[in-house]
Formats: structure tokens, C-alpha cells, sequence
């Protein structure tokens, strides 16, 4: 007998159809003896929804009280997952995150998961129930019902996963598992049959949407042993666990890409020590995430031309935050480009073989791909090329590094 948590996506839970076949699994399971901890998303498109109705109020709509709003997906989900189970004659109760209750802290909107209470939800278990908990959201230590960011469900289930100590975590989504690519656009994508934490957390990071790359850091920390899986399938899908799972025969595991970036360069940029903290520093207190940085000094070392990649949504914000800042950072012009994409190959065996760094850049020069960023780590590169250009790159580097 095993203890679980089992997450199911906004996908798996779309309909009252599809929240009737979601209970018919854990019924199953069930039937089998696991102690089960069900952790769910809002129904397909009803966050958006929720955001939708607010920008409708303001554009500016109060964060706290957004909190309360698009929490309430989670809990209609919770809601109707609890009555299906005790439909088909299983015991089943749904627990809020204030209720149990999960402790938040950060700010509104963006919080993360400090501990919560396991004793309400253990002696349900030991009583023969299935515990239903809505992802993405819990309560601060103010009282206040808060949310984690978008994806926040997977690093719920993850942190339960975590707090409650149980044998492992399945991650139920609309695909079979972990692919190489985007399977709905790309036909030639394959299914990985394992992967390691660290190629996982790249691969989430940049752009693949099966799992939130904050859940796979905590995996990976607590050495949670993850399983990622279809909820429309009975295939195996895709495992997730430590060093063990590492291939390094296999060069490249996969490559990701995401559409949601911009570029921002300062040309003349007056050279001197703190310069770049000067710069970043207003950023990052506004809660806007810096990627790739490149800095190019000219000749006599007086003046640098700046170039740094950040979320789309946040660019009009960083320009005028640099702007406003013009006093204490002296620069001749800005421009940006939001008109770019961001495409990754990642493998944890590129760090034992050579000339990985050349094959992927003289594929896209045969594409006449033009590479205006480029950043790397030890298992991934990366590269901001022209928005227009993404399918293009994105399927010869499956093909050249033999991945179709």
C-alpha cells in the first residue's frame, strides 16, 4: 500500500465528463489500497476567464482581491472532483487551502509554499477517504487566501508530495508525457521514457509546458521521485528521479523553445564598476526576471553596449523603469524587440561530448537563422533568434541532433 499524491491539469479536469473519468482513476487506485491525496487545476480556460473579468473592473485590479477571484477555480474543481467520488460510493471530502491550512508567504499573486498542516488530511486518510486539495493557491500569514503564479498546481502537488512524506508524485496532463519537443505542433516529437531532475528543470524553464519548473526544483532538492502521464491513456509516460536516470549516451534529450520574450539593448552605456547592478537593480525590485545578459565593451573601455532578454509581458514596465533611472545610468539610446523567441537544446550529455556548441550554430546558419543571444550552462544552450524563424529551428535541431 502506497501513500500518494496524484495532480491533475486543467486539461484533465475541462468538463464534468472528464472530472468523472478523473474520479473513475482514483477509484481505482484506490480499490487498490494507495492512500490517495488528490491535488487539482481550475477546468481548461477558466483562470483566463477569471483574469478576463477583472481587466473588465481595471486594468490595475486590486491584487489581494485577484487572489480571492482566480482562486476560485481550484476550488469548483475541488468541489465537483469530491461529489463524483462519493457518487461512485467512495469517500471523499475536499479541503481548502485555508482550511488545512497551507502557509504562504511573498507577495500577492506570486507567493510560494512555506509548510502546512498534515494532521486533518492524515486522519481523513487513515479513515478510508480520498483528500481532494485545490492547487496553486493557500493563506498567508495574515489570513489572506493567496495564489503561487500560474502552473502553481504541479509545486502544490510537489510541496504535499514533500510535507506528507509519500512514496511518490503522478502528474496527469493531456499528453502521454515528457516528449522532445511540443508533440501538438511537432509530429516527429518522442516520448522520453526517463529523465533526470536537472534535465527536467532545464527543459521546463524554457518553454515546455508539461510540468512548472519551480515543482521539478523541489523534486529534485527532496529527491521526490516524479511520474508524469496522460490522463486519456493507460501508457507508462514519463519518470522523473535523480542522477540514476542520466543517459549520457544520449547527447541531446530535447529541445524546447518559448515565444513570450523580448530584447532590450543600451547602446554607450558609461563603463564602470556597478553599472549593471544599477541597471538590474530597479528591475528586479519590481519583480521582473532578467534571462540573458550580453555586454560589449568598446575599444577604449569607456562605454559598453548592454543587451538583456526578459518576459514579453514585462517590457514595457523595464523600459520605462531604465528611463526613469536615466540620472544614475547614462546611456545614448534604447532599443527593443519583441518580436523574438527563445530556442534551447538540452542534454546532459553534451557535457562529455565536444562540438555540440558548433553543430547546433551551423545547423541554423544552414537555415540562414541569424543568432542575436546566445547563454549556456553545462547541460543546455540557448539562443534569441527572430520570432518568425522559431518552427524552422526548432525542427532542424530535432533532426540534427537525431531526435525525430
Amino acid at each position: 500500500m502506497a501513500k500518494i499524491v496524484v495532480k491533475f491539469g486543467g486539461t484533465s479536469v475541462g468538463s464534468v465528463e472528464k472530472i468523472i473519468s478523473v474520479a473513475k482513476i482514483l477509484k481505482k487506485k484506490f480499490l487498490k489500497g494507495d492512500k490517495i491525496i488528490a491535488v487539482v487545476s481550475a477546468m481548461a480556460g477558466k483562470t483566463n476567464e477569471l483574469i478576463k473579468h477583472s481587466e473588465q473592473i481595471s486594468k490595475n485590479f486590486n491584487k489581494r482581491e485577484l487572489d480571492v477571484l482566480l482562486a476560485s477555480g481550484e476550488q469548483v474543481t475541488s468541489a465537483l472532483l469530491a461529489g463524483a467520488l462519493n457518487n461512485l460510493g467512495i469517500k471523499s471530502k475536499s479541503f481548502m487551502g485555508w482550511q488545512i491550512p497551507i502557509l504562504t508567504s511573498g507577495e500577492h499573486n506570486n507567493s510560494r509554499i512555506i509548510n502546512m498542516n498534515i494532521d486533518k488530511v492524515n486522519n481523513f486518510l487513515t479513515n478510508k477517504g480520498i483528500a481532494i486539495i485545490p492547487g496553486f493557491q493557500g493563506i498567508s500569514e495574515q489570513g489572506d487566501i493567496t495564489t503561487i503564479g500560474r502552473g502553481g498546481s504541479d509545486a502544490t502537488a510537489v510541496a504535499i508530495a514533500k510535507i506528507f512524506k509519500t512514496d511518490f508524485c503522478e502528474i496527469y496532463t493531456d499528453v502521454e508525457g515528457v516528449y522532445s519537443t511540443d508533440p501538438r505542433y511537432f509530429p516527429k516529437a518522442k516520448k522520453i521514457n526517463k529523465i533526470s531532475y536537472e534535465e527536467m528543470l532545464e527543459m521546463s524553464s524554457l518553454g515546455a509546458k508539461v510540468m512548472q519548473s519551480s515543482a521539478v526544483q523541489t523534486a529534485m532538492i527532496y529527491d521526490l521521485p516524479l511520474h508524469v502521464r496522460s490522463t486519456f491513456s493507460n501508457k507508462e509516460g514519463t519518470k522523473i528521479f535523480g542522477p540514476e536516470s542520466i543517459d549520457y549516451n544520449k547527447v541531446i534529450t530535447g529541445v524546447t523553445y518559448s515565444k513570450d520574450d523580448a530584447k532590450v539593448t543600451l547602446l554607450d552605456v558609461q563603463d564602470k564598476p556597478g553599472v549593471a547592478a544599477d541597471i538590474f537593480e530597479p528591475l528586479g525590485k519590481n519583480s521582473i526576471n532578467v534571462d540573458m545578459v550580453i555586454q560589449n565593451i568598446s575599444p577604449d573601455g569607456k562605454k559598453t553596449d548592454l543587451t538583456f532578454t526578459l518576459k514579453r509581458n514585462d517590457l514595457n514596465k523595464a523600459i520605462k523603469l531604465i528611463k526613469s533611472n536615466k540620472k544614475k545610468v547614462k546611456y545614448k539610446s534604447i532599443s527593443s524587440d519583441k518580436k523574438v523567441s527563445k530556442v534551447s537544446i538540452v542534454g546532459a550529455g553534451m557535457i562529455t561530448t565536444p562540438g555540440v556548441t558548433y553543430k547546433m550554430f551551423r545547423s541554423l546558419a544552414q537555415e540562414k537563422i541569424n543568432i542575436l543571444a546566445i547563454s549556456t550552462s553545462e547541460i543546455k544552450i540557448s539562443v534569441i533568434i527572430n520570432e518568425k524563424q522559431t518552427n524552422k529551428a526548432v525542427k532542424k535541431l530535432h533532426s540534427v541532433f537525431n531526435l525525430d
